[in-house]
């Protein structure tokens, strides 16, 4: 029976959390919850020319944001650090130099420039461009010879010929490799940095990784690093390798098919859950219809083997619809808090925060994102509301029981209590104002929305009676009412 569960997930600090990123990440996640394992935050920083703090920063922040809180890792430590590639050069040199006693790995002292040719004259000569072996076994008066002349050597891994290295992916099944194929590989620079895939194997055996979760476009290298495994002497983990993420014309997703980064989409008003919600199904098959799924629904749903096979679709409409979903059905104490970042308050003050609370009830009915938010706020906003009374308004107070509507709908209000303006106080109020002029659906309706909003379209009666309270209705439609007056 296999150990604990223990997946990582291993960015590069060069730029933002990738929307592919995250969802390996989630993947990675969500598997350790399901099966009670450790989920693991790996940094790979050993690209010194690229890799920077800051870029760790905002990786670090999207992943909390998105709720995908490490068990181990930077910030949190664990048993198995350091976690950071860039303080483990001293652990890849002694696993390079073990390969390199027990030949299994020799010194490479060719330079770029030879290396280089020897591939253009492999592709001239239509040949497989992998390395010549040319250092496998140099003897010691050339090693002298190239040592004299000041070249650095890096460390090839020698791997062996003609044999057959099998991967055994959840996502993709058996997948067959020929190592005539692969060629001797770096696995220690000249500059005495690993090489991408000779640190992954160092990390991933030391820090007990049981499962590797990552993208397709990893699977070329994973018979490289099975012969590490092999050669070291520690056991080959499971693989899954799941589908890239594609944009609607079918093309890798990418900048011209709109944000990329988990911080864009942040700043753009969606929330957390909608984003971890989209991108579990991204790939995902949970087997039934459903769309809208808690994290913990999800988390006990989650099988690798129901990762579908083929590449996933990004679709930025269905993402604005669940984003819209979770936006309308969220606590409004907690809509509020999540907004505020995005009123702009040089216009709006939402100080009072049980009030903002009360509007966002009606404003986030048609927002999909909540950046939107101010497009609403606009209604419940004397100072900002649009108090012009254009011809729609006119025609529909032409009709001549509009007048008696709003006059009677007033009367009314003014007489009812306070601790009775909700909506089982309101509706008697309207449902005899209905009765006494005599009128019905549109004719009762329309009239008093205008007197409210100033708009045909937006919130409704109810909506803008409740979120305003009885002085501030009362004081708009009596204004509204003069406007229209004066305006004949």
């Amino acid at each position: 029976m296999k150990n604990e569960v223990r997946v990582r997930f291993a960015p590069s600090p060069t730029g933002f959390l990738h929307i592919g990123g995250a969802r390996t990440a989630l993947f990675n996640w969500l598997y350790a919850k399901n099966r009670g394992g450790k989920f693991i935050l790996r940094i790979e920083d050993t690209d010194r020319e690229r890799s920077t703090m800051e870029s760790e920063d905002v990786i670090l922040r999207a992943m909390k944001w998105l709720g995908l809180e490490w068990d181990e890792g930077p910030e949190t430590g664990g048993d198995y650090g350091p976690y950071r590639q860039s303080d483990r050069l001293d652990i890849y040199r002694k696993y390079s130099h073990k390969l390199l006693n027990e030949k299994k790995a020799f010194k490479c002292y060719c330079t770029p420039e030879e290396l280089e040719a020897h591939r253009e004259e492999a592709l001239k000569n239509e040949k497989l461009p992998v390395y010549s072996g040319r250092c496998r076994n140099l003897d010691a008066g050339q090693i002298e010879e190239f040592e004299r002349e000041g070249r650095k050597p890096s460390i090839r891994f020698e791997v062996p010929q003609g044999i057959e290295i099998t991967v055994n992916d959840y996502c993709k099944g058996e997948v067959k490799f020929n190592s005539d194929l692969i060629g001797d590989f770096v696995i220690e620079k000249s500059d005495g940095f690993p090489s991408y895939n000779f640190a992954v194997v160092v990390d991933d055996m030391l820090m007990k990784i049981t499962d590797v979760i990552r993208g397709d476009d990893h699977l070329t290298n994973t018979p490289k690093q099975i012969l590490l495994y092999k050669a070291l002497g520690f056991e080959v983990p499971e693989f899954a390798h799941i589908p890239m993420i594609l944009g609607p014309d079918g093309s890798r997703l990418s900048k011209r098919h709109g944000a990329t980064s988990v911080e864009e989409y942040q700043k753009q008003g969606y929330v957390k859950e909608a984003l971890v919600n989209f991108l579990a199904l991204l790939g995902w098959n949970p087997k039934n219809d459903e769309e809208i799924m808690t994290v913990e629904n999800i988390i006990q749903k989650f099988k690798l083997e129901d990762v579908i096979k083929s590449p996933a679709v990004f679709n930025t409409e269905k993402l604005k619809w669940m984003n819209s979903q979770y936006i309308k059905n969220m606590e409004l104490e907690k809509l509020a808090e999540i907004s505020e970042n995005f009123v702009d308050k040089s216009i709006f003050d939402i100080s009072d925060k049980t009030w903002f609370a009360k509007i966002l009830k009606t404003a986030r009915e048609p927002i999909s994102l909540l950046t939107e938010i101010n497009s609403q706020l606009v209604y419940y906003f004397d100072s900002t509301l649009d108090k012009t009374v254009n011809d729609s308004i006119v025609e529909i107070y032409k009709v001549p029981t509009a007048f008696s509507v709003l006059d009677n709908f007033i009367q009314k209000i003014e007489n009812a209590d306070n601790d009775k303006f909700d909506f089982e106080g309101l509706k008697p109020l309207l449902k005899d104002t209905q009765k006494e002029c005599n009128v019905k659906g549109k004719e009762l309706f329309m009239p008093l929305r205008v007197a409210l909003t100033y708009k045909t379209e937006g919130p409704g009666v109810y909506e803008m009676l409740l979120a305003l309270g009885k002085e501030k209705s009362l004081k708009r439609m009596k204004e509204f009412k003069e406007k229209v007056k004066n305006h004949e």
